[in-house]
């Protein structure tokens, strides 16, 4: 019985909705509160905290259609994805789960009632195992389903089977674990390959379609297993394989969603060969990127967006393979979304933001690429018979030429050649090193001062603390005492001065004891505890001295501002541009603040003032800056953001501004939005693939930046004789009139070229019988050489002309033969052959080609040249 994968999709859901299940829609592929898990990788994932007893739903029972991506991890297999009949990026995961309510027995009657009733699948092509001492699960497929012993396979510790195999599944090295059952199809003794457990097992014949994990022990530290007090069920079917089996095909790329990508992308590359298998590649990383750009994600060198990257880049290579001239992979967006509408609201709804993002992804990679591989190809002809890159020669590819690493190996992987990938890291970290080394001004004390201290920062109520001084270091060595003009770092028993992090500055100010001070010019970390850089300003200091520490309030409070628009910022550009924008850096400072964030392309100015107008609307409200201690999962329930990557406390501080921004933040605010005044924006730049940066300024800054322009826009007025209201109109009249003078200009040009062609005809000779003309012209203009040229030819009718002219050090080449002579000379081949003796190359069309050199010194002999070669050709 055929079924198409969308009728298979909605039968499985409405099958286990009949029998109590809430079905549930897919999680986004970017797991939420989940800092182990890179994507979404199985249907279980949005159900973790729910199995660990965490988290209450209001059923017991659910079933999904689940969005997966394998693309990273232990799961970096993606050279296969393409090249194997069931290797995908994304993938479809069918599953029913049981949170304490059913077990074994209505699972596997489930799972059975759907294949043989519900699809009408053969049950004597299906064939299942248990795990070894599973005798529970083993009963009930023999004795209450009817499954013949000869079709029961026992995996697990040889109980019963005669080749081991793993079939217990565990979240981990403790916690729920239990046995499994699993159904195979199939396919028929036309394919090789044996039922589980036996030695053939790894051929494509019996195929693994569903399992069904029994959570039935908490395993404890000692190994010990102890039951579960309400055992619960978690299933998984892949999508792809049953709808393989249901449309009577074998490989999951036959299947109507795959071949309907199959052949959109054969129709945008231009190619007919519907079995090629870069035609696979194409269609399958489309699903994974669209959905993972959909969910949030966007292509970078870190995590999650470097892998979209890897996968954007394989197919944009496998395009080009099948001979794709332009962009090409954007444009499968549309037929994705049509393919697989049931489910795919995400995409439909964000539709233009994915074929943005995929194309201006792939319009960067393209040029690297087309460069990149011919300098591969290179490197492979002198390989020889060698069948590994050598690391150097890798990295130099990745360096100088900016051709990644795993796109190098996934290159020569076709021609059965690897990398040096030892290598490649050993040169990368040489250039860490090197760059580290480049960068080190003075003394990096977080790392040469091991110190087993810990600092309390006591900055966030009070900017002045009455303390002791517990170390003097001058360089990495401890010292006893300081007197005036000494350069140091002290350590304090707590401080009220915040050191460096989280992208604000450290504090400046002063330590005052009372015969002396000492000026604190920044603020850093080294470990636990807090430093204090400066100099002895006046008298002398000693180890155990107590100080009063006294923070620069102004500059302080400067920084508080910039710090607190951060925040704000980072609620309005997700606001403005959407959920895919992640801060990716900062730098908050007294004079201004700028902000690194995940975006795809520049800002517009209409784009820039909404951000604006977003941000000091916030300011206007005057929030209150709430600041709360919490531990982490509290603060997340909040609604606080934690960064993938991110390591954070148990305890960590959450900043919230009003109903608009909730963000974890160890740095130090404004009391209220308000205190902020005015924010504006001074820049926004791209700093690298994916990333930008918006530089601004707030308060007080703000205010003397507006001055400053305003400024500007005064001296700009008087120049054009305006004002600041009229300096735009007034601006448009010199432009307008600067573009008329430069047409009229032109035009003068082009008549003095024209006569300049008339005045060269007396210098036309014959050679052969054909009419030609070689000449230099003297302070002509090269841009009006095509100008003369034309009017040349229309003059001599049959001709072969060449001219010369010399501007500015360099020399200027055109050749020109009317039709009908380019049977006899190419116009290429004769301004190449001039080029080529002055320093230059050149080339175009037989009718007409156009060249440059550097050097006019070498123009007399040239030409003479081609002079002798024409009489040769004539």
């Amino acid at each position: 019985m055929y079924m198409s994968t969308s009728e298979i999709r909605r039968a499985f859901l409405e099958y286990f909705r009949s029998q109590g299940h809430q079905v549930v829609s897919s999680s986004s592929l970017v797991p939420h509160n989940d800092p182990t898990l890179l994507f979404t990788n199985a249907g279980m994932n949005q159900f973790k905290d729910v199995f660990l007893g965490g988290d209450k739903r209001a059923y017991n029972r659910a079933t999904t259609a689940q969005r997966c991506v394998r693309a990273g991890g232990k799961h970096n297999d993606l050279e296969n994805v393409g090249y194997t009949a069931r290797h995908h990026t994304f993938f479809e995961m069918l599953g029913n789960f049981s949170f304490g309510d059913y077990f074994k027995q209505d699972a596997i009657k489930f799972a059975w009632g759907f294949l043989t009733e519900a699809l009408q699948l053969p049950k004597e092509r299906l064939l299942v195992t248990v795990y070894a001492t599973d005798d529970e699960a083993y009963d009930i497929w023999a004795k209450e389903v009817g499954v013949p012993t000869d079709r029961i396979v026992r995996i697990g510790d040889n109980k019963g089977a005669p080749y081991a195999s793993d079939n217990f599944w565990a979240m981990g090295d403790t916690g729920p674990c239990g046995p499994c059952t699993e159904i195979f199809y199939d396919h028929g003794d036309h394919i090789w390959g044996g039922p589980p457990g036996s030695p053939d097992e790894d051929g494509d014949r019996f195929i693994e379609i569903w399992n069904v994990v029994f959570m039935q022990f908490n395993r404890q530290a000692d190994g010990v297993m102890e039951p579960l007090p309400r055992p619960s069920v978690d299933t998984g079917m892949g999508l792809e394989r049953i709808s393989a089996i249901m449309q009577g095909v074998h490989s999951n790329y036959e299947i109507d969603i795959f071949q309907a990508l199959i052949k959109k992308a054969a129709e945008i590359v231009g190619t007919t060969d519907l079995t090629n298998q870069s035609l696979r590649v194409i269609a399958d990383h489309i699903r994974s990127c669209a959905f993972l750009v959909a969910d949030g994600v966007m292509p970078s060198n870190e995590g999650r967006g470097y892998v979209l990257r890897r996968i954007i880049r394989r197919a944009v290579r496998h395009g080009r393979k099948l001979g794709a001239k332009d962009v090409f992979f954007y444009k499968l967006v549309g037929e994705l979304a049509a393919q697989m509408a049931d489910v795919g609201e995400e995409l439909i709804a964000q539709r233009a933001l994915v074929e943005r993002v995929l194309r201006i992804e792939e319009e960067q990679f393209v040029r690297t690429l087309d460069r990149g591989l011919l300098l591969l190809e290179d490197v492979l002809a002198n390989l020889g018979d060698a069948k590994v890159v050598p690391g150097d020669v890798v990295f130099k590819l990745y360096d100088t030429y900016g051709f990644p690493a795993d796109l190098t190996a996934d290159v020569v992987r076709e021609r059965d050649i690897s990398i040096d990938e030892a290598g490649f890291h050993a040169e990368m970290e040489k250039q860490r090193a090197r760059a580290k080394e480049a960068s080190s001004f003075g003394v990096n004390y977080n790392e040469v001062l091991k110190l087993d201290i810990e600092t309390p920062f006591t900055g966030y109520k009070s900017l002045v603390e009455q303390t002791r001084v517990v170390g003097i270091y001058k360089g990495t060595d401890e010292v006893s005492g300081l007197i005036a003009g000494d350069e140091a770092v002290i350590v304090l028993e707590q401080t009220p001065f915040y050191a460096e992090s989280g992208g604000q500055v450290g504090d400046t100010g002063v330590i005052k004891v009372d015969d002396g001070v000492f000026a604190v010019t920044d603020t850093q970390k080294a470990g636990k505890a807090i430093i204090h850089k400066g100099y002895m300003e006046l008298g002398t200091l000693e180890k155990g001295a107590a100080v009063l520490a006294e923070v620069d309030g102004e500059r302080r409070q400067a920084i508080a501002l910039n710090h607190s628009v951060t925040h704000l910022l980072h609620a309005a550009l997700r606001q403005a541009l959407g959920d895919h924008v992640t801060q990716k850096g900062s730098l908050v400072g007294a004079e201004r603040m700028r902000f690194d964030f995940s975006h795809f392309e520049g800002l517009t100015m209409a784009t820039i003032r909404r951000i604006e107008e977003l941000v000091n609307a916030q300011i206007r409200a005057n929030h209150e800056v709430a600041t709360r201690e919490m531990d982490l999962e509290s603060a997340k329930e909040a609604g606080a953001m934690a960064l993938f990557g991110e390591k954070y406390d148990d305890e960590v501080r959450v900043v919230r501004m009003g109903d608009y921004s909730t963000e974890l933040c160890g740095g130090t605010h404004a009391q209220r939005t308000g205190d902020i005044g005015f924010f504006k924006i001074i820049a926004e730049s791209g700093i690298a693939a994916g990333v930008r940066r918006i530089e601004a300024v707030t308060g007080k800054g703000a205010i003397d930046f507006m001055h400053q322009l305003g400024e500007q826009i005064e001296e700009a007025a008087a120049l054009v004789k305006g004002d600041q209201f009229s300096i735009g109109s007034k601006v448009r009249q010199l432009l307008d009139k600067s573009k008329v003078m430069e047409r009229e200009l032109e035009q003068l040009k082009a008549k003095l070229a024209a006569q300049a062609g008339t005045d060269l005809l007396g210098k036309v000779v014959e050679l052969n019988g054909q009419k030609t003309l070689i000449a230099t012209l003297e302070g002509v203009d090269p841009k009006s050489l095509r100008t003369t040229m034309d009017e040349l030819k229309n003059q001599l009718k049959s001709a072969v002309i060449l001219l010369a002219t010399v501007h500015d050090g360099k020399v200027n080449l055109i050749a020109g033969v009317t039709a009908d002579l380019t049977g006899k000379v190419k116009a290429g081949e004769l301004v190449n052959l001039v080029a080529l003796q002055v320093g230059g190359k050149g080339g175009g069309r037989p009718d007409m080609a156009q060249a440059g050199g550097t050097e006019p010194a070498a123009l007399p002999a040239a030409l003479e040249a081609a002079h002798s070669w024409l009489g040769e050709r004539l």
